[in-house]
């Protein structure tokens, strides 16, 4: 058996060669969760197949997620009973088959304020499992539980369990949505797809009114090129509109930005079994568990300042803060939020004009695709959980007037990683004895990398210094740093401190102590001199001051004024 595909600074190398130098079947635009999706998508179908991102895999909206695989329990109170059945029925496809070492069931308590509630979150809850259990997978989660308020106090004692009427306990999945996106577009670059990031379009190729590639930009190494594709897919989120300017004419699709932000405390800040989640006079609030820490999110205002780099404000942190406390004994203030982030949704409005000869689809509630001019393709809207179905609907868009149109077979693609998962996890033991790392250290890894721990596990065999923890993120290993370098695409050290890890959310400094540490392995994996070295330390903390200012302004145009100041690296 092959040893699978690493992403690195080869395999950037020779795919943008390969991007340049021939015509591709499809060619994505976009490294989001529905760009890597549909790479994926298409290069399994057979088709030729390139990506390329303008910055870092999931460096948009798709790693600053609420991080859930979930049906949308609170899309059953507006009778959207498919879009809920179709992401059930995902939710279930990745926990079971295509990526069970990266998704895993989350409990939830749904608190009662009011008597009359049982019967009516009762009855939507026992729904939502019935949709779950019905789907064409396994369900794989424990069907939801009513708790009343003496059980309460035990499985949450932080609760205001004295106003409560109880809860119920249901079921939903989670997962670390940047290393979802990662593995996705490793797994397209394993089954054949070219895949290049800090790759910018800067231009469509037209010929007769016809889009056959496009202009792009190696940010790298700031070199022009000219990718060629018989279809081009344009899955760019919130910069939808700024490529459909590029095309020129009248847009097709009207996509505004909504900001969500979330925060981070300690565990041990909320003693409780569970997450939970409340309604706000606006949406939902869930409080979720993540490890050693909560995820408290989310707010939903409109956004319309810089796309790369949403800021949140004091005033969306007091919000979150204000709702939760609600249901606590003993309120969280400021100083016990380890980390903020700030992501930005693309909530789509479908325009059409009189007379234009382009075509849009309105596929779901969620997602759109349109095809503004022959041979592209747009996709927005949607959500996390359904970003395979998004892939698929923008991949046959995008052959529809093919002679022959491949099905897709990403329901049956396992994600790498995901063979061998199961095996090594009861092999865990034995991992441990055989590395010398603690057996906590091994199920952390299989985690992170399910069957491909044996390629992190071989790092720490050939170099032993790289079993010891990182120096300022002691959760994580110094082989993890090189491993994101060496198989995961990391170019920056942005790249790994918040999205190949977590360092930046999961510690109080927000990775300051270890971005040095972190920045001298990745300098011995991409020949970086000390000058670079020292750059790349000094760009990350510029950004986390950037962010802890931008978090203490009261507007959102004093917190982006404070957050730009400290722009990309590349």
């Amino acid at each position: 058996m092959s040893r699978p595909i690493a992403l690195n600074p080869d395999s950037r190398a020779a795919a943008l060669e390969a991007m340049a130098s021939t015509e591709l079947d499809v060619l994505v635009v976009g490294g989001g969760v529905v760009g890597a999706g549909a790479a994926l998508d298409a290069v399994t179908r057979g088709l030729s197949a390139g990506l390329v991102e303008q910055r870092d895999l999931a460096s948009g909206t798709s790693s600053r997620s609420s991080k859930l695989v979930h049906g949308g329990l609170r899309y059953l109170e507006m009778f959207d009973f498919a879009l809920v059945r179709e992401a059930l029925t995902e939710r279930g496809l990745l926990l079971t088959r295509l990526a069970p070492h990266l998704v895993r069931p989350v409990p939830f308590l749904y608190p009662l304020v009011h008597a009359w509630e049982r019967p009516y979150v009762g009855s939507g809850v026992a729904l939502y499992d019935a949709m779950a259990m019905s789907g064409k997978y396994d369900m794989g989660v424990p069907r939801h539980k009513h708790v009343f308020r003496k059980e309460l106090g035990r499985m949450a004692p932080d609760l205001k369990v004295d106003e409560l009427h109880g809860a119920i306990r249901y079921y939903d999945c989670q997962v670390d949505d940047a290393r979802l996106v990662m593995t996705l577009a490793r797994t397209a670059a394993n089954n054949g797809a070219h895949v290049a990031t800090r790759t910018q379009v800067t231009g469509f190729l037209r010929e007769d009114g016809r889009v056959v590639g496009v202009r792009a930009r190696d940010l790298e190494n700031q070199v022009d090129l000219e990718i060629r594709a018989k279809a081009v897919i344009n899955a760019a989120g919130v910069w939808t509109d700024q490529v459909q300017e590029l095309i020129g004419g009248e847009a097709q699709l009207d996509v505004e930005a909504s900001k969500g932000i979330h925060l981070v405390v300690q565990r041990d800040r909320i003693r409780s079994e569970a997450g939970f989640i409340t309604k706000t006079e606006k949406s939902v609030l869930f409080v979720i568990p993540w490890g050693g820490f909560w995820i408290i999110g989310t707010t939903d205002t409109p956004w319309d300042l810089d796309l790369a780099h949403p800021a949140a404000s004091k005033a969306d942190i007091d919000y979150l803060l204000g709702h939760v406390n609600t249901l606590l004994k003993d309120p969280l203030d400021h100083s016990d939020v380890v980390g903020v982030y700030a992501g930005l949704r693309p909530l789509l409005k479908p325009v059409k004009h009189e007379g234009d000869q382009g075509e849009t689809t309105k596929l779901s509630r969620e997602h759109t695709v349109a095809a503004p001019v022959p041979g592209l393709v747009l996709i927005a809207g949607g959500k996390l959980t359904t970003y395979r179905v998004m892939a698929k609907d923008a991949v046959d868009h995008a052959l529809r007037d093919a002679e022959r149109v491949p099905a897709s077979i990403t329901e049956r693609v396992p994600l790498m990683g995901a063979y061998g998962y199961e095996t090594r996890t009861n092999q865990r033991v034995s991992l441990a004895r055989a590395s010398g790392l603690d057996i906590t250290r091994i199920d952390h890894l299989l985690g992170r990398y399910g069957g491909l721990v044996d390629e992190v596990l071989d790092l720490v065999q050939a170099r032993p210094e790289l079993g010891e923890p990182l120096v300022g993120a002691e959760d994580y290993l110094a082989a993890e740093v090189v491993y994101a370098v060496t198989h995961e695409g990391a170019r920056h050290l942005d790249d790994v401190l918040t999205r190949r890890t977590r360092i930046s959310i999961e510690t109080f400094d927000r990775g300051v102590v270890a971005a040095r540490p972190a920045a001298l392995l990745m300098a011995a994996e991409l020949g970086w001199d000390a000058a670079r070295t020292d750059d790349e330390v000094d760009h990350y903390l510029r950004r986390v001051e950037a962010e802890r200012q931008s978090q203490l302004k009261l507007t959102d145009q004093e917190a982006d004024e404070a957050r730009v100041s400290a722009p990309d690296i590349v």
